[in-house]
């Protein structure tokens, strides 16, 4: 009886309260920098690769 009375009290606690948010792992603007970051990062190089290689091809 006594099992089942704790199970029938989890149960209601289950029910009236909701589980918790899990809060682990990086907020929207945080991931938003990351990204906006690697995006200049990858352009940089892009052009730095660009301007390299028609420097080297220009007449002299």
């Amino acid at each position: 009886m006594e099992r089942v009375t704790m199970w029938l009290i989890k149960l209601r606690l289950l029910a009236v309260e909701p589980v918790g948010r899990d809060e682990r792992g990086l907020s929207q603007s945080t991931e938003n920098a990351i990204l906006l970051a690697g995006a200049v990062t990858v352009a940089g190089i892009v052009i730095t690769v660009i301007t390299a290689y028609v420097k080297n091809h220009l007449p002299s």
